[in-house]
């Protein structure tokens, strides 16, 4: 296995392969990918617990130089999803350059030499070029609480689903009730003997447009390629639109909200249990869910939602501040993911002997969410910045992808071996970045997975998509310090 490359790639998911694909079309192609598991796909590899799905439609969250026709539903299930990315690296010849079962634990800029020195789990690597495709959503987070170790029956995050945990006709504690929650519980409903879920904040859980594609659907978009363009543009078109209601007029999000009410009063006949689904923060300040079997699920008889606080995890279920013990055989978080620290656990140092975790010590930034100052030749995918309430994070990916494209042409046309963004621009984005989320609907009140402790949204793209995309269209050199 070779040790030097021009290129590494930090991940196998939709970035890293996506990233990849690009740098080979473009001609470079001295490139690997080191991912820490046994395959591609990132999060759709790991995910793998009972209806896992995506909630963006199909035809959004795919690559635009990659159309799917024949997915089988309108919202793609992971196994699907799975397919996909495989399909992606195998087709465009990214498989050979992949090292997998290679955790990357630090790099280290070399000033004398200007690479990248990457320690892994398999060996150093060096590389002209660091990018970093890890993601948001790849770390599992589990909640403090006292006496988690304690449990003596199987207990694992949604995002480790533990498969050879025997569920049926048990007893089950799901603590959590996010994105992953909702999915998992009604699947769970029908063959745990109870499922008690432990609720500390009311999700907006919305009506899901999800349908199975037809045969005769499936051709149209096969043989008609401008149709599958005009779906995947109306689709695009209606998803962007909500950006409005998210980013420059929260009240308009009201009708949205009204809905919710309304169909939570027709789904929900029980007052107290409907009570209790009510959110405390505005439509938007959290992750809007989808799902048309959650709440059904809630009603039916072997489901529990639980809204008291948690005291402690006891050896044999879970014990509410209320004094309620309640006996389980297994539990399950549905807790989301550490996704304010990016980079980690992956220790980063560049120039000088600065310290990534130090840089960002009171928030992660880097200009566009791609480039960090003080950190030659490192680019994140997905970073600060970049995620999305209301449309395809793909879009963002391809946006990201071009801008990298146009750093590494400028760095060859040049005959430059390292380029860095100067700190006076990348405070400027951040500041633009501070003011331009003051008034958005996810600073309106609430405790979210975009934040870091201390209540800075530090993940979401204040604006629109195209926006971004407008904003990455080309490097500028004026922006670099630059090196031969």
């Amino acid at each position: 296995m070779r040790s030097a490359y021009e290129i590494a790639i930090v991940g196998s998911g939709f970035g890293g392969i996506g990233m990849a694909i690009r740098l080979k079309r473009a001609g470079f192609h001295d490139l690997v990918v080191l991912e820490k598991a046994d395959g591609p796909g990132g999060t759709w590899r790991d995910n793998t617990y009972p209806g896992a799905a995506c909630d963006v439609p199909s035809h959004l969250y795919s690559f635009s130089f990659e159309p799917k026709t024949d997915w089988t539903r309108r919202f793609a299930e992971q196994p699907e999803i799975l397919d996909y990315l495989r399909h992606c690296a195998d087709k465009y010849g990214i498989t050979p350059h992949c090292r997998f079962g290679t955790e990357v634990t630090e790099a280290r800029f070399d000033e004398d030499t200007r690479l990248w020195r990457i320690s892994t789990s398999r060996g150093e690597f060096t590389a002209r070029v660091l990018i970093s495709a890890c993601g948001q959503l790849n770390r599992p987070a589990l909640p403090d609480l006292p006496g988690r170790d304690s449990f003596d029956g199987p207990a694992f995050h949604s995002a480790r689903w533990d498969h050879a945990a025997d569920l049926d006709g048990r007893r089950v504690a799901v603590i959590g009730t996010g994105a992953s929650a909702i999915q998992f519980v009604p699947r769970l409903a029908e063959r745990a003997a109870k499922v008690h879920v432990f609720q500390r904040s009311a999700p907006y859980v919305i009506r899901k447009p999800d349908r199975v594609y037809t045969a005769a659907g499936k051709a149209l978009l096969r043989r008609l390629p401008g149709w599958h363009a005009l779906s995947r543009a109306t689709l695009y078109a209606r998803f962007e639109a909500r950006a409005v209601g998210f980013v420059k007029r929260p009240e308009l999000m009201a009708p949205m909200a009204w809905g919710f009410h309304r169909a939570l009063k027709t789904l929900i006949a029980d007052p107290e249990l409907r009570e209790g689904l009510v959110p405390d923060y505005p439509l938007g300040c959290k992750r809007v869910l989808l799902s048309n079997d959650y709440y059904p699920a809630l009603t039916g008889p072997r489901v529990e939602l639980v809204t008291e606080r948690i005291e402690r995890i006891t050896p044999r279920g879970v014990r509410t501040v209320d004094g309620v013990e309640r006996e389980v055989d297994a539990v399950v978080y549905g807790t989301g993911f550490r996704s304010t620290e990016f980079l980690a656990p992956m220790k980063v140092t560049g120039r000088a002997g600065r310290k990534l975790n130090e840089a960002w010590r009171d928030g992660a930034h880097a200009h566009l969410g791609i480039t960090v100052s003080g950190f030659p030749n490192l680019f994140l995918l997905y970073g600060p910045h970049t995620n999305l309430g209301h449309n395809s994070i793909i879009y963002m990916l391809e946006s990201q992808f071009r801008y990298v494209l146009g750093c590494l042409r400028a760095m060859r046309g040049a005959g430059l071996t390292w380029i860095d963004v100067r700190p006076e621009v990348q405070d400027a984005f951040r500041r633009e970045m501070r003011e331009r989320l003051r008034g958005t609907v996810w600073e309106r009140g609430c405790r979210s997975w975009y934040m870091t402790a201390d209540g800075t949204v530090v993940n979401n793209w204040p604006g629109f998509t195209f926006s971004y995309r407008n904003a990455t269209r080309r490097p500028d050199p004026r922006h670099f310090l630059a090196g031969r």
